[in-house]
């Protein structure tokens, strides 16, 4: 195990409300990043990145794959949780303790104390990818927050309200920016426009976003 302490450092980082309940914390996860994408590389080696199709029949364009107690899966039979990959048939990676203590400690930070998340649902985006609106609402406790960790090159993260065509706000969001939101906001509309040309200097041409959830009641 890691020190309990791992994300109790004196590391600043600016925290921005963009709800009444949702927190952009800028730089937050910055000085972790190379511990995050090595546990990364290792989850995708047992877990590899695949394009799943949605109950709707098409095949979505950003790679996925999971860790943790149960991983996000998408099928023509609609989207659920499962603790078997069915790629592999073997169950997801375990998350690391780095995952969860991130998780952990910028929940505390934006508000949302004692959360313990079982499933990170991980995104690999591409130039000119996207992530159309959507809610989180497959998990069963909703009264969890969402967690949202981005690495590699800058996305723009839509945050709109309850309807899918209500008003929106585009956040930018850069290599180590974290967005936490629940309470109120937890069933808020949100997306990733189309990402631009960039390059990272670790991760080349690609973003990574790390998203943590409860997904059960236990």
């Amino acid at each position: 195990m890691i020190p309990i302490d791992l994300f109790e450092t004196e590391h600043r980082f600016n925290s921005e409300q963009v709800g009444a309940e949702a927190v952009l914390l800028r730089g937050f996860a910055l000085q972790y990043d190379n511990m995050l994408l090595a546990k990364l590389d290792r989850i995708e080696k047992v877990s590899p990145f695949r394009h799943m199709t949605t109950p709707g029949g098409f095949t979505m364009s950003i790679g996925l794959t999971n860790c943790g107690q149960w991983g996000w899966t998408s099928d023509r039979r609609g989207y659920k949780y499962t603790s078997i990959d069915p790629v592999t048939g073997k169950p997801w990676p375990e998350m690391p303790d780095e995952f969860l203590l991130l998780a952990q400690s910028a929940a505390s930070a934006a508000g949302f104390a004692n959360f313990v998340p079982d499933a990170c649902l991980i995104n690999r985006y591409a130039i000119g990818t996207k992530l159309s609106l959507h809610q989180d609402k497959d998990e069963p406790d909703l009264s969890a927050p969402i967690v949202s960790v981005s690495l590699g090159i800058p996305a723009v993260f839509q945050f709109g309200g309850f309807e899918r065509s209500a008003m929106k706000i585009n956040i930018p969001v850069f290599h180590g920016d974290v967005i936490v939101w629940g309470g109120v906001d937890r069933l808020r509309y949100h997306g990733i426009l189309p990402i631009k040309p960039n390059v990272h200097s670790v991760l080349g041409e690609q973003r990574i976003n790390l998203t943590f959830r409860r997904a059960s009641l236990a």
